[in-house]
Order: C-alpha cells, then structure tokens, then sequence
C-alpha cells in the first residue's frame, strides 16, 4: 500500500473517530433525557406529597381555628355574664349610696336645727355668765383679775402641800432603804472586826518610889533635869503631884524615850548627865525597833503587804499618837479592817480599801515636825514611797481637802468615821462638845423663820420649831436640807447630825 493507503487509512480513522463521537454524544442525549425524566418523576412526587401535607395542615389548621374560636366564644359568653353581675352589683351599691345620702341629708338638717337651737342656748348662757359676773364683782368688791389671782394662789399652795407631800414620802422611803442598808453594811463590818479595845492612853507620868527621888532627879542646882531636858528634847515637871513626874513633849516619841529612860533611871539609882545621854541613846534605839516591830505587826493585823519599810516604820509611829484618847495605830488598823468588809460587801478593791483605811491617818505621825495638815502630808509621803495612787487619793481625800476620785476613798472615809464614832472609841472636852452643841444652834437660829431650836442626844440631833405663817411644808423640806448642808461644809464631827424640821399649825378660838 502506498500513500494512498495510508490517507485511505486516515481517513477511515477520522470517520470512525467521527462516527464513534456522534455515537457517544447520541448515547449522552439518550441518558440525558433519562436522567430528566428521572428527576421529573421525582419532582412531580415531591409535589404530590406536598401538596397531600399542605392539605393535611390546612385541615388542622381549620380545627384549630374552630376550637380556638368556639373557646373565644365561651370567654365572651362568660364575660358578659360576669359584666351583667358586676352591673347588677353596682347598680345595687348606687341605690345604697342614694339611700345614705338621702339619711345624711335629713341628719344634716337636724343637726343644723339643734346647732341653732345650741347657739341660742350659748348665747343665752353667756349673758346669764356676764350677769352673774356683774353681780359676784358688785358683791365681792373685787375684779376678775382679783379673782383669778386668789385663786391662783390658793391653787399654788395646794400644789406646793401636795409636792411637800410627796417629796417627804419619797425622801422617807429612800432614807429608810438607806439606812437599811447602811445599818446592814456597818453592822456587819463591826461585828466581823470586833475590836476588844477601847481606848489607850500614851501617859506621860512617871511613877517613883518616893519624894526623895525628884531631888536625886534635879540634881545639885538643877544639872541633872538640864541634862536630861536638853539630852531628850522634853520638859520635866516635878511639882506637888506624889510619887510622879510628869513628862510633858508635843513628840510622841520622844515623850515616850523619855519615860522609858527616866523609869531605867529611877530604877538604876545612877542619875548624873553622863550616864543620862547613854540611857536615852539605848531607849532611843529600843524604841526605833519596837516602832518598827509596832508597823510590821499593823500591816500583818490588817492584812496589807507590800508596803515600804519606811511606809511601815511611820506608820509604826502612831503607837504613840492619840487622838481624843484613841490610839492612832490601833485605829489604823480597826479602819482598815472595817473598809475591807464594806468593800467586799459593796463589790469595791478589797486591797486598795485596806491600804487606804491602814494608812489614812499616816500623817499623824509627822503633822508635829511638817507644817500641813495631816491627810496632805500622809499622802505626800506615801506617793514619795510608790503607794497605789488610789491609796494617795483616799489619804488625801479623807477630810474633803481634796476630791475623791474612787469608790475606796468614799469606803475608807465611812470606815474612819465609824471607829472614830463607835461608843467607848474617843474622849471629848466639855469645852468642846459645848462648843458644837452652840454651833449648831447657831446655824439653826440664823435661817429665817425658825422660832427655837435645841441641840439633843449629845449633839447628834438638831430639833428646829418654825413660824408656820412664814415657812410652809415644802420650804421645811428645803430648810432641812440648807442647814443639814451648811453644817456638813462649816463643822467637824464624828459620825452623823440628824437635822429635824418641826412645823405645827395650830388653830384657837373661844366660844363666848
């Protein structure tokens, strides 16, 4: 085969090429279509069953609106029967209301005609009232304004009787609850103290066996008693009093190495001024210790610790001191023991109390050589030792020289004024019981109105009788309470004044 051929060959390969792509594009169609009618079946399926759904869902949507508005129709059917209630209700409320209003009406009226009827009767009244003003002033003489103020006056002194009254039962109530209690407190305190003393007295005597002694003890031209004097800081009175010497010194203590060394004189025989000075140096060191032994003893009766040595050795001291015949150191102690019961009694600082009433009267035993009270320089001396500041407050305070500041200075005051106060504990002058006995009189007559006053139970007691037309029941509630306070700020006393104002009205006529 030549060329030829090989284009016969070509060419029966492009036809067959052709042929075969005809054929396959054939077939495409072919099975083109039948995929479209494949899909028109299924649409057309898809739609029968949609349109089956739809007509399913209108149907229910039917019934629904059916039901929905058959139930809307039973709503309106039950509200109207509840508006056509409502209405008959109110229409009954409406015809209630009528009816009341129509009541009100005719109440009103006739209470309008009885509020006329009232003002004609006010009216009239007020002349009748304006009538018998007139006459009342033309029989009496006197003005309304007159009138008005006798009343006022005597309502006034109604009122101040019965505030009178009422103040003294109030106040008679309270002192009762008071002294109640007080009584109790004290009486406990006394009971569980029980003080088996009375009093001692710091004598200055000094017995001998015989007259003849005093010449020994004045030595030739005086030289002995000169040596003593000067050695012992005292004065020695030898006078007419038998067998006894009298040793006589503002100091306590020195008083009292003077007795002791002229007793070991007159018992030695040996008086000249050489074996004096030694006598009264070794009484001197005697008595140091037994102050000493005297403060340490004070402070364990009374149940204190923890106080200075020196604190104790003056407090030691008032062994010698007294005071009305009471000795101070005893005192002491029974004060402190006192204002321990009436703290635990009362709830106070039990230790504070006892140091307080221990050492209240601490400045007894220098008031003689410092000038100052008593109660400022004890508490001076115990603050230069470190004492509890309440304890400085209570000695300080103890007198009212300055202010108390805790319950336990108010408790130490009481306790000291009780022992001070009990029967048997202090010995007074008449001069001065006289004295107090006049000052209270004295305060008592200065106050106007009081007609008499008189002194009773040894000065414990002021009685006061007034003018009854010059002082009524509620100004001798007053009267009491200005003396009673004015005593209290200008004297001194042990204990309490009871204060009793007597006012009596009395009424005299005589039948002719």
């Amino acid at each position: 085969m030549g060329l030829q051929g090989i284009i016969l060959s070509i060419i029966a390969l492009l036809v067959g090429l052709a042929g075969g792509t005809a054929l396959g594009y054939y077939l495409h169609l072919q099975a083109q279509k039948r995929e479209d009618l494949r899909k028109q079946i299924e649409a057309d399926h898809v739609i029968n069953v949609a349109h089956e759904k739809a007509q399913e869902i209108e149907l229910q949507a039917k019934d629904k609106a059916l039901q929905i508005r058959q139930s809307a129709e039973q709503e309106i059917t039950r509200r109207r029967s509840e508006l056509t209630r409502e209405e008959d209700r109110l229409q009954k409320r409406r015809e209630e209301v009528d009816n009341r209003t129509d009541r009100l009406e005719k109440r009103e009226q006739a209470l309008n005609k009885r509020q006329s009827a009232l003002d004609r009767r006010s009216a009239e009244v007020e002349k009748l009232y304006e009538k018998e003003m007139e006459e009342l002033t033309r029989i009496s003489q006197m003005t309304i304004e007159d009138a008005r103020k006798i009343l006022l006056d005597e309502v006034e002194k109604d009122a101040r009787n019965d505030m009178a009254r009422i103040i003294r039962q109030v106040e008679t109530e309270a002192r009762e609850e008071g002294e109640r209690r007080a009584r109790e407190l004290i009486a406990t305190a006394i009971q569980r103290v029980a003080s088996d003393h009375v009093a001692e007295i710091t004598t200055s005597l000094v017995n001998i066996p015989s007259d003849e002694m005093k010449g020994r003890i004045i030595g030739r031209n005086g030289r002995n008693i000169h040596a003593f004097e000067q050695a012992a800081g005292v004065d020695v009175i030898v006078d007419d009093t038998p067998e006894a010497v009298t040793i006589s010194c503002f100091d306590p203590v020195r008083r009292e190495v003077a007795r002791r060394a002229l007793q070991k004189l007159v018992v030695d025989g040996r008086i000249h001024p050489a074996y004096v000075e030694k006598v009264l140096k070794n009484e001197q060191k005697e008595v140091e210790k037994l102050i000493v032994e005297a403060g340490e003893q004070a402070c364990y009766e009374a149940g204190v610790s923890g106080l200075h040595p020196e604190v104790m050795k003056m407090l030691g001291r008032l062994k010698y001191r007294t005071s009305y015949g009471q000795n101070q150191l005893y005192h002491a102690v029974e004060v402190a023991k006192l204002a321990a019961v009436i703290a635990s009694e009362l709830g106070a600082d039990v230790e504070i109390s006892k140091q307080s009433g221990l050492l209240h009267d601490l400045g007894k035993a220098m008031d003689h050589n410092i000038e100052g009270t008593h109660a400022m320089l004890g508490a001076e001396y115990a603050k230069r030792y470190g004492v509890n500041p309440k304890v400085i407050n209570a000695i300080a305070s103890h007198h009212h020289e300055v202010e108390q500041e805790s319950v336990e200075a108010i408790i130490a005051e009481s306790a000291d004024a009780i022992s001070g106060a009990r029967p048997g504990a202090r010995r007074e002058s008449l001069e001065q019981y006289l004295k107090r006995v006049r000052s209270l009189e004295e305060i008592a007559n200065s106050y106007k109105g009081v007609a008499q006053s008189y002194a009773l139970q040894a000065g414990r007691e002021i009685r006061i009788i007034v003018r009854p037309e010059e002082i009524d029941d509620l100004e001798s509630v007053r009267l009491s309470r200005d003396i009673a306070k004015k005593v209290e700020e200008t004297m001194q006393y042990p204990g309490q004044i009871k204060v009793t104002v007597i006012r009596e009205t009395r009424a005299v006529d005589y039948a002719k």
